[in-house]
């Protein structure tokens, strides 16, 4: 009888993972296999992608994990594939067809189409959602056969080219802000064409700077040893690169990273990131009122001597 295999204990692993999640995966799925693949005590994800989507989700390690709310507050891009001519249960393709029309719409009228919801919109979030209502997941309503009345939620689309389109078969390329129903942009868009449509697919291919090209899939991490899975990482401030960056002599960066507020030379900042005397000595993130640098989220001086240890050194930005 084979003996079963010893699992290897969990380390303390920092960094971002940008992940390629497959279709029919969950995010949390897809989070716990490649926690699982890097034994890290520490592990979330920067925003749900549907099990129908794919394409990237970046997974926050240990001190990454305190700073996912920038991500999760970033702009986002995808490639959205659009059934025409049939609307669904669900806005997408796990759903039942409830109607289907004739699709008689030309390039022109899509483009036109697609010009009425870049700016700013506001959409109806669909009851197949995990947005909450008294305590509960929408979709879990919409499964029981109850309708909640939701109100409508403006967002932005900044970016709606499209890719191609067969008759019967869209491709757009989406950029919007967060908060975006890309299914709802799917059936509102069917609807201003007068044929109906659905969801057929769906990529996340950026989230702020980060990129899709850039992520690995689950299949390719597994097959790697440790150490070049780790080489993969980004450290944890590529979540708040695109903020302002404050740096810290030694004396007052020791003081900072106790809670201390310092004074600064610098105008008001709702968010900034803030270093150490060394490029790579990341200390946490802050806002800036009044003249003085007030800390909102700090790493450990454990995880400051981690991070600046185990992650390639890179140009400061």
């Amino acid at each position: 009888m084979n003996e079963p295999r010893a699992r290897l204990p969990r380390r303390a692993v920092h960094g971002v993972l940008l992940l390629d999640k497959p279709a029919g995966l969950s995010s949390n799925d897809a989070l716990q296999k490649a926690r699982r693949l890097y034994r890290a005590e520490k592990a979330g994800h920067t925003g749900t992608l549907d099990p129908l989507a794919s394409g990237l989700l970046p997974v926050c390690f240990g001190a990454a994990t305190k700073f996912a709310q920038a991500s999760l507050d970033a702009d986002k891009a995808y490639r959205a594939t659009l059934a025409l001519g049939a609307t669904t249960t669900t806005g997408d393709a796990e759903g039942e067809v409830v109607e289907r029309r004739p699709v008689t719409v030309d390039r022109t009228a899509i483009d036109a189409a697609c010009g009425r919801f870049v700016g700013p919109i506001e959409q109806v979030p669909p009851m197949h959602s995990a947005l909450k209502h008294q305590g509960r997941a929408l979709y879990e309503y919409a499964r029981a056969g109850v309708t909640v009345e939701r109100a409508p939620r403006r967002v932005t689309v900044q970016r709606l080219d499209v890719v191609a389109f067969d008759g019967a078969t869209l491709v757009l390329d989406v950029a919007c802000s967060k908060g975006t129903y890309v299914r709802t942009l799917a059936e509102d868009l069917g609807a201003a064409l007068g044929c109906g449509a659905h969801l057929a697919a769906l990529r996340r291919t950026a989230s702020g700077a980060l990129r899709v090209d850039d992520a690995v899939d689950l299949e390719a991490l597994a097959a790697m040893d440790e150490q070049r899975r780790d080489a993969l990482l980004l450290p944890p401030d590529v979540l708040v690169e695109h903020w302002p960056r404050v740096a810290l002599p030694d004396d007052e960066a020791g003081r900072f990273l106790t809670g201390l507020r310092r004074r600064v030379r610098l105008p008001d900042a709702p968010a900034v990131r803030v270093y150490g005397p060394q490029p790579r000595a990341f200390l946490g993130s802050a806002h800036i009122t009044a003249g003085e640098l007030i800390a909102d989220r700090l790493l450990s001086p454990a995880e400051v001597a981690a991070v600046a240890d185990t992650l390639e050194p890179r140009e400061p930005s």
